[in-house]
């Protein structure tokens, strides 16, 4: 169904394609402007619709920069203000979206942001900081990053990709020869030669050597409301699993935990889901239901922010929710590479400004 579905939208991806594709030349050209600025900038984005890692890039490079001043700018999908937002201490995933509320629960020490208008988010941030990251901003062509890091899925740049809205691909595949790097996501732990040449292949022989290649790593489980951690090997291994994800792909996640349980059930929504207080209710009521005793709740950490607003909180206080972190890696053979090109450039721009 989903195959024919695509079929009769294709022709609206060849128009869509036709406008995106003119507004980038008008772009190069300088016809429309783009705006540089006197500070290091690093764009984290990919070329399609939903997540392809960029919270987690976007914290590799917090920890890769931690000696410097760091603002991470965001729009904030999903928030329910306008404008440009700072975030503090009254800041919750309405007011300043679920990923800006992670970085900043995460990082004290980085400020964090938000604003639609990039332009206005960089002048209000860039005179108190040594430099900026901009999540998810590669098709935000307004501003001219110094250094643009495209990610790419692993799985999905094995598959066939359309343009919206017959596919996923918010501008076509050479849009790739803009980013200074490209980064694979969500790779297998280990990666053959073989397996590499199948992505590396998508590129031109130029981009083939900008290509690196990351995986995920999950970290002990955290109490939604505590400081408690928990191993996953020994808590998941007896319990059954109430996982709630509102994520654009929870398949990695999903078979992480299933190498340490069959048992369980998913509760899924869309990506950036504003959870109701059904919702949760739901939830809540099929993890007290049935005879099973050993059981816990796993969220991931970006739903974690908004099971944090204080409407769900008289729910799941007294129940074992637990969120699972996440990290990258890069392979050995391309950290070096990756990290070094990114301090080169900070370290370059710094000097010229």
């Amino acid at each position: 169904m989903i195959k024919y579905l695509r079929l009769l939208l294709f022709p609206f991806s060849i128009l869509y394609g036709m406008v995106v594709i003119c507004r980038n030349k008008l772009y190069d050209l300088g016809v429309f402007k783009s705006t540089s600025f006197d500070i290091p900038i690093i764009s984290v984005g990919n070329l399609v619709v939903g997540g392809s890692g960029k919270s987690p890039v976007t914290e590799y490079l917090v920890h890769l920069l931690g000696d410097r001043k760091i603002a991470i700018l965001s729009r904030g999908y999903g928030r329910q203000t306008k404008g440009f937002v700072l975030a503090d201490y009254m800041a919750t995933a309405a007011t300043i979206g679920d990923e800006p509320m992670q970085f900043y629960n995460k990082f004290p020490q980085v400020t964090v942001a938000v604003c639609e208008d990039r332009i206005t988010g960089i002048n209000r941030l860039k005179d108190h900081h040594d430099l900026i990251l901009m999540d998810d901003a590669f098709q935000h062509r307004k501003v001219k990053p110094g250094f643009s890091i495209l990610l790419f899925e692993y799985h999905k740049l094995l598959s066939p990709q359309f343009l919206l809205p017959a596919g996923n691909l918010r501008e076509p595949f050479s849009g790739y020869k803009r980013a200074q790097t490209l980064l694979v996501t969500k790779a297998p732990t280990v990666i053959n030669a073989a397996e590499r040449l199948k992505c590396t292949g998508k590129f031109d022989d130029k981009a083939e050597t900008e290509v690196a290649f990351s995986f995920i790593t999950y970290g002990s489980l955290k109490h939604l409301y505590s400081a408690e951690e928990r191993d996953c090997n020994t808590i998941l291994a007896e319990s059954s699993v109430f996982l709630l994800t509102g994520i654009a792909n929870p398949t990695p996640l999903c078979e992480h935990l299933n190498r340490f349980t069959r048992n369980i059930y998913h509760h899924d929504y869309p990506d950036h889901h504003r959870f109701s207080k059904q919702n949760i209710q739901q939830l809540v009521n099929a993890f007290q239901s049935g005879s099973i005793k050993e059981k816990i709740i796993v969220t991931t950490e970006k739903d974690a922010q908004r099971l944090l607003d204080v409407t769900f909180k008289e729910l799941l206080v007294n129940l074992p929710v637990f969120y699972l972190p996440i990290k990258i890696e890069l392979q050995k053979e391309d950290k070096t590479t990756f990290d070094q090109k990114i301090l080169d450039y900070v370290s370059s721009a710094t000097r010229n400004s």
